[in-house]
């Protein structure tokens, strides 16, 4: 199957997919609309969803294939933080919906599950919560449009595993899983000490539709860890989305990203011969960058 977002995204024809575009950050595009560093923007979906859209909008233009959900937080265990647990599934419907209507059949909307917040390996909360948070989250994002899932950002094994079983007992939608690698020396742990011969045993342990990479550092480290995702024989295919450089502080005390979009579109050849078949951007990455991805791709 190529490349037509208007056909119906299944777990049976997901592997027939030719390699992908994906979106870049949101959290720094939303910065630029004026949101403050840490502020919870997944309110933005019905305080102020033309901003939102305006972000899910720019990436489609920029070429993204597949575009994400302004919902990484918008989890009844994050949101209690905010005395907003009640509001999870309202957030995730309507950050679902802004995106399918700015992929306008342009590209696919993978909605955003993110870290719930607490270190569930080590107890702080029960597994079974975590799982009940992921089932409501999946069904208000069927309920909005999206065509997929990611439970992204992870570093625990047993979130993770928490988070895939609630997806899937509550929605028949294509799941993967992306951990964030920022340990160990080459860089393929996670901070809860995760490899990715671990995270890839998960994957297939629950039929993950594409497990990967997100965060941690720049784009250009990325090609090692596509390497050891298909070094694992899965045939499950890789996602990977890296940072725009290393984060430093500038002159007024914000976080910036340095690296330029050549630093993306001079990668992508090595991604996609180590394995990659969804590329895209983390923290600091734009519109910008996103474009030299898909203009790199288009010319494979």
């Amino acid at each position: 199957m190529g490349f037509d977002a208007s056909v119906k995204l299944t777990k049976a024809n997901f592997n027939d997919l030719p390699p992908l575009c994906t979106d870049g950050a949101w959290g720094t595009e939303m910065q630029k609309l004026g949101a403050r560093p840490g502020q919870m923007c997944d309110v933005w979906n019905v305080e102020q969803p033309d901003k939102v859209f305006s972000v899910a909008k720019g990436y489609v233009d920029a070429g993204s294939q597949v575009i994400l959900t302004n919902t990484f937080n918008s989890n009844r265990i994050v949101l209690a933080k905010h005395n907003m647990a009640a509001r999870a599934a309202e957030f995730s419907r309507e950050g679902a919906a802004i995106s399918k209507k700015a992929a306008s059949g342009k590209a696919y909307v993978f909605a955003s599950i993110g870290p719930c917040g607490k270190i569930v390996m080590m107890g702080e909360i029960d597994p079974a919560e975590v799982e009940e948070a992921a089932a409501e989250q999946a069904k208000a994002f069927a309920e909005g449009g999206a065509d997929a899932i990611v439970i992204e950002t992870q570093s625990d094994l047993v979130e993770a595993e928490a988070a895939i079983k609630g997806v899937l007992r509550a929605v028949d939608l294509p799941v993967g899983l992306s951990f964030t690698f920022d340990s160990g020396a080459n860089n393929d742990f996670t901070m809860m000490g995760a490899s990715i011969p671990q995270v890839c045993d998960l994957a297939k342990q629950y039929g993950a539709s594409f497990v990967g990479a997100n965060c941690g550092a720049g784009i250009e480290t990325f090609v090692n860890i596509a390497q050891e995702f298909a070094a694992c024989g899965t045939g499950i295919p890789v996602w990977v989305k890296g940072n725009a450089g290393k984060p430093e502080l500038d002159d007024s005390g914000r976080t910036v990203y340095r690296a330029k979009p050549e630093v993306y579109s001079a990668v992508v050849n090595d991604l996609l011969g180590a394995g990659a078949k969804f590329i895209g951007g983390c923290c600091g990455s734009s519109p910008d960058h996103i474009r030299a991805v898909a203009q790199a791709m288009a010319a494979q």
